[in-house]
């Protein structure tokens, strides 16, 4: 990422009006304002579905690959915000690049329904792939920011209810400590374009709504990760979650989890969503590509 495309996203993401924090119901509008004005490629089709009875936009991209793999796609947002078709972008970007049918999942937000509702409409949406035939070898798991945390939930979920793990599982800046107990909440809190601790204090205590911080299904960091499928983490070196991030990759490898961490210096939070404009956002888009295909042939 060259330093003028660096400075090019950290100003429009300092100067969005979107304020994290904020009152939940005018940042629902401003984000998915913000989303909407960026135009979809020509070849992105979209279209509404349910999985397990949860709201979720299928996408496809260019032309379906060979590897008939499925990705579950789970969006950020702090639990708070944020919308599936809102993530039709950079879901498109990862459909595009492994020729899957790609599923963003509209889990229900906080803090009108909190954890754990997320949770739950993610193994629902996931056992209902399972239900339609879709074999789990062929499904990777995806998801940025809160999304990469509910991603990392699911994992748990599926195990703990006995059910075959997907192929893999890649998370994009994951929040995965709503007890916020990283070192870099306070080391990056002034380089970091896109979040505040503030923030995601406010978010975390509407989603937890008064449940144990530490629970594994809400902070995916303090659970037991033993039996995870394949696991790529990638995260930008400036934000707040670069230790959510890092802790992660030591804890799965501990865990004897097969982990992959990518950090990308300089970048801020979920900068694979500006591929257009920056040449190593679509490097770590192609890495995790890559990632998902090579772990769907390995499980087919």
């Amino acid at each position: 990422m060259t330093r003028r495309q660096l400075d090019s996203i950290s100003d429009l993401l300092r100067n969005a009006p979107l304020d994290l924090g904020g009152d939940v119901e005018k940042m629902r509008v401003v984000f998915d304002q913000m989303l909407g004005s960026v135009p979809l490629p020509s070849d992105v089709r979209t279209r509404t579905t349910e999985l397990g009875g949860v709201p979720a936009v299928e996408v496809r991209a260019g032309t379906t690959g060979p590897t008939a793999a499925t990705v579950l796609y789970f969006h950020g947002g702090a639990y708070a915000i944020g919308s599936a078709a809102g993530s039709v972008g950079l879901v498109s970007e990862i459909a595009r690049r492994t020729g899957a049918t790609a599923y963003s999942v509209d889990y229900r937000l906080a803090p009108e329904h909190p954890f754990p509702a997320a949770t739950d409409d993610a193994l629902a949406a996931y056992r209902a792939l399972l239900d339609q035939g879709v074999p789990a070898g062929s499904i990777a798991v995806t998801g940025e920011s809160a999304g990469g945390g509910l991603a990392l939930a699911l994992l748990l979920a599926i195990r703990d209810a006995g059910l075959p793990q997907p192929s893999s599982a890649t998370v994009m800046s994951p929040w995965a400590d709503l007890a916020l107990t990283g070192s870099t909440l306070a080391a990056r809190a002034d380089d970091d374009p896109a979040l505040t601790p503030r923030a995601l204090r406010t978010r975390a205590a509407d989603y937890l709504a008064g449940a144990d911080p530490r629970t594994p299904l809400a902070s995916p960091l303090h659970g037991d990760l033993r039996g995870l499928p394949p696991l790529l983490i990638q995260v930008g070196g400036r934000e707040i979650l670069l230790d959510d991030a890092l802790r992660l990759a030591t804890h799965a490898a501990h865990a004897d989890v097969p982990v992959t961490l990518r950090t990308f210096p300089g970048a801020p939070h979920v900068f694979q969503g500006f591929a257009a404009m920056a040449d190593e956002a679509a490097q770590a888009l192609d890495q995790a590509a890559a990632f998902v295909t090579s772990h769907v042939r390995q499980a087919g």
